[in-house]
């Protein structure tokens, strides 16, 4: 079978396998090739290589001396684990019983082989063949179809079971794949327990199946194995020859960015042109820009890089002389005493003439010990490559045309020098400005801070603005609102003198016997000062609400400072009315038995008061609180709620009673007309505020305070109807006739 269609079996087993069998695959660390697109395989170039293989130095011999692909080709290239366990275990003679117990397929006695087609049924390809007209993709997914309704879906021994012969078919048909149609299985061994098998160095292994079979017949036309890596590390190594694409930058393991190029030429002429271009000075050093990036395994691998050291795979054990091409590593080539063939050689190239069981961890036991310890690191001292291309020219001078090349070679050596120092500048330089786009980045994320910073400022201070214009709202509603009471209290206070100056001339006609009814009134008013705390409250909680706004505090405080400044001049002039009604009434009795008219007190001079002595301010167009020049003084309303202006001064401890009164006579002439009774009461005059009376022809009754409630103003006081009549002048008058 050709390696081609073998890559398309393995392939389509891999991608039938449900999800977990596949994640076992890639935990074993073969997950890399399995995932490579399906590349062409190149036998001229093949040939060419093989043409300059050295079997005693397992090196490629070239007119500017050794190559060898290293275990970081393996590496890069394919993604395979260089590191590990070797795989070196146990071979048998025959693998009949072994093959039954693990696969459950048969082998022949005295074989390590299993035939293939018994090994592609028990994985449900029967027919692998490529139907007419059906393109390599449909070919592919017909095949995953067919081998996904054969496997085992859940996890189990029947899963298990087909990941072994997976294994099997990758390892025996692809990784080292051998020729004939038969699969080896020597492997067997290393797959009884699953759970081991990512632990081995399936790279190093693959790299000794590599060398043994560059070193194979001349007459075969292509390389056992992997085919890819070989074609890559030529690409990599020897661009000059033109043999491969890169289609895609960036992909790996490397091997997933090229591609084989095609050439329509036959195949002489192709080996032809390649045996001239193949001298050419190659490219030692392609890993020089790599990194790390997205390939994981490289932590690991690193320690085996730049080392010479022994490669086994079972009854292979091979050397890997990296000491031969220094200068891969960017070093100059130093003088080595170059190999010669090896003494320890394999009993055999074909597995079918073991007789023997053999334990190559004991056979082999000084190079297995070699590679646990990663082998030698290669170094040089040499300043010059001379000595080696004269040492290099001695040894194969029959085989390659050395003394033509030496020349050319030097040349190119020094321009390639020049090159290098040149990349070293060309680095240094990118380093310092890596340093420097290091330090932009840095200060454009300082200003992106700055930026976002600002902007959380801005959108702070536009906060404090939407907040300052609310508040200005509020301030020109609450002054709009304090401007209509006042213009309310104004109002309110020129009803009071006006009901003041009635009430002085109801006080200078009453007679003594009127002072029970005086005192009844004094008391239903002090009645009312529950209502006036009251609608001091609601001034008080004005004055707090305001004063919890900042740009409404300094109206809060005015308010509430002329209020209550207002009201302490009011309870002041409060408690000298009472004080000279009081005295009034006195007087009032001496002048009904001694005759004549009642002088003032001498406590209510003007200038003199309570209101005058505590700073409170007085009645409009007075000064000493007690009134108008001339007047009684006058009981005002202290426009609760209303915030009237006025000045600091303290909260009274009780509210004035305010009553207005309202000239009534010419209800009190229509009432007379009509013969009706003459007494004005609270519930005929809606909305009436102050003191209704009956007017006679010779006296002046009370009959009750009526106090309206005006609609839309709130509450002014209380209506209280009369409760009796006093007893009137003319009873008294008779009596004292």
């Amino acid at each position: 079978m050709r390696a081609w269609v073998s890559w398309v079996v393995v392939l389509a087993v891999f991608l039938a396998f449900p999800p977990f069998q596949r994640e076992r695959v890639e935990e074993m660390g073969f997950g890399e090739i399995l995932g490579m697109e399906r590349m062409r395989a190149d036998s001229a170039l093949t040939q060419a290589l093989r043409s300059r293989w050295d079997v005693e130095a397992t090196a490629f011999l070239f007119p500017w001396g050794h190559m060898i692909p290293s275990l970081e080709d393996v590496s890069r290239i394919t993604g395979l684990r260089i590191y590990g366990r070797p795989v070196s275990r146990y071979t048998y003679p025959c693998y009949h019983d072994l093959a039954e117990r693990l696969l459950e397929l048969p082998v022949e006695r005295r074989s390590s082989l299993v035939p293939r087609v018994p090994l592609q049924k028990s994985l449900g390809l029967f027919d692998v063949g490529k139907v007419a007209g059906e393109s390599e993709d449909e070919h592919l997914d017909r095949l995953t179809r067919i081998s996904r309704r054969e496997l085992a879906s859940e996890p189990g021994a029947q899963a298990d079971l087909d990941l072994r012969r997976f294994l099997v078919l990758f390892l025996g048909r692809l990784l080292f794949a051998t020729r004939g149609d038969a699969v080896h299985c020597h492997f067997l061994p290393l797959l009884e327990d699953l759970g081991e098998v990512g632990g081995y160095a399936w790279g190093a292994a693959f790299l000794a199946h590599q060398f043994d079979s560059l070193g194979a017949s001349e007459r075969q036309t292509s390389i056992s194995g992997f085919f890819p890596f070989l074609q890559v590390w030529v690409y990599l190594h020897l661009p000059a020859l033109g043999r491969g694409d890169l289609a895609q930058l960036g992909l790996v393991p490397i091997a997933r960015r090229w591609d084989s190029r095609r050439d329509s030429r036959n195949l002489g002429d192709q080996l032809e042109r390649l045996q001239e271009a193949i001298d050419s000075y190659p490219f030692l050093d392609p890993y020089l820009e790599e990194g790390d990036e997205g390939q994981p395994w490289l932590v690991q691998a690193r320690p085996y890089f730049g080392r010479s050291v022994w490669l086994h795979v079972l009854n292979l054990v091979l050397p890997l002389h990296l000491h031969l091409s220094q200068r891969s590593l960017g070093l100059r080539q130093s003088v080595v005493e170059f190999p010669v063939r090896d003494q320890f050689r394999r009993p055999g190239r074909s597995f079918q003439g073991l007789h023997d069981t053999t334990d190559w961890r004991e056979r082999a036991k000084e190079q297995i010990d070699d590679w646990e310890r990663r082998g030698k690191a290669v170094k040089s001292d040499a300043t010059t490559d001379d000595v080696y291309l004269q040492a290099y020219a001695l040894k194969y001078g029959g085989k390659v045309d050395v003394a033509g090349e030496i020349a050319s070679l030097r040349a190119l050596l020094y321009s390639a020098v020049q090159d290098r120092e040149a990349v070293q500048r060309q680095t240094t330089e990118l380093a310092r400005l890596a340093g420097a786009m290091l330090r932009a980045e840095e200060a454009q994320r300082h200003l992106e801070e700055r930026e976002r910073d600002l902007q959380l400022t801005t959108e702070h201070a536009m906060d404090l603005q939407g907040e300052r214009d609310r508040l200005r709202g509020e301030v020109q509603t609450t002054r709009s609102k304090r401007d209509q009471l006042r213009i309310r209290a104004e109002a309110a206070e020129a009803q009071v003198a006006e009901a003041t100056k009635e009430l002085e001339a109801l006080r200078v006609q009453r007679s003594p016997g009127d002072q029970e009814e005086v005192t009844r009134l004094r008391a239903e008013l002090l009645a009312q000062q529950t209502v006036a705390r009251s609608l001091q409250q609601i001034v008080t909680d004005i004055g707090h609400s305001h004063s919890r706004s900042r740009s409404g505090a300094s109206a809060s405080r005015a308010t509430g400072a002329s209020v209550g400044q207002y009201l302490a001049g009011s309870s002041s002039r409060r408690r000298n009315d009472e004080e000279e009604r009081r005295r009034q009434g006195d007087g009032s009795a001496q002048s009904g038995r001694g005759g004549g008219k009642m002088p003032p007190p001498p406590d209510r001079q003007e200038g003199s008061g309570e209101s005058a002595g505590k700073g409170a301010a007085g009645p409009r167009g007075s000064s000493d609180g007690t009134g108008r020049r001339g007047e009684p003084p006058e009981l005002r309303v202290p426009a609760v709620g209303t915030g009237c202006r006025g000045t600091e001064g303290p909260l009274p401890e009780t509210s004035d009673v305010t009553m207005l009164v309202r000239q009534m006579k010419a209800r009190f002439a229509q009432k007379e007309e009509k013969g009706e009774d003459r007494r004005l009461r609270g519930e005929e005059e809606c909305g009436v505020t102050g003191i209704a009376v009956e007017a006679g022809e010779q006296e002046c009754r009370v009959t009750g305070i009526a106090v309206g409630a005006e609609e839309n103003t709130g509450m002014t006081g209380i209506a209280v109807k009369g409760v009796g009549e006093i007893n009137s002048w003319r009873q008294k008058a008779g009596r004292k006739e």
